[in-house]
């Protein structure tokens, strides 16, 4: 059995019939996209990292891997695990495209998401699961 049909994209290309179910998981709207250029299908708004957090990252490559890591401990939140478990149910329920708005592509929270959800995790597990030990 094949792991979940997890794409990332911004948000500011178009969409496709190919995206399947379009998520957004940045905190803000995307500056100067209407809602329906957007074809947003959900906002999972409580998944984004914290403004603390994503102030120091400022899309430096070079803090990308503590980035990852405290964003992934970020997400055993109580608010933020409810919106993962969320997206673990889209995601099992078919294709999802993670929608951001940062200009770095492969730097960036959706990314991270990504990288969760198509790790295998455990029946039931809450938070980032399958992250590997310290």
């Amino acid at each position: 059995m094949s792991g979940p049909d997890v794409r990332i994209k911004r948000v500011y290309d178009a969409a496709s019939p190919e995206d399947g179910r379009r998520v957004l998981v940045d905190r803000l709207w995307p500056r100067g996209l209407s809602k329906d250029a957007a074809a947003v299908d959900e906002w999972l708004r409580d998944i984004a990292p914290s403004d603390e957090l994503r102030r120091w990252f400022a899309h430096e490559p070079d803090r990308w891997p503590e980035f990852r890591r405290r964003y992934r401990d970020e997400l055993a939140d109580p608010r933020r695990s409810e919106a993962l478990r969320r997206l673990r149910e889209l995601a099992r329920a078919g294709r999802v495209t993670l929608l951001f708005a940062a200009r770095d592509e492969e730097r960036n929270n959706a990314a991270v998401l990504a990288e969760i959800l198509r790790e295998p995790s455990e029946a039931g597990a809450s938070g980032a699961g399958g992250q590997p030990p310290a």
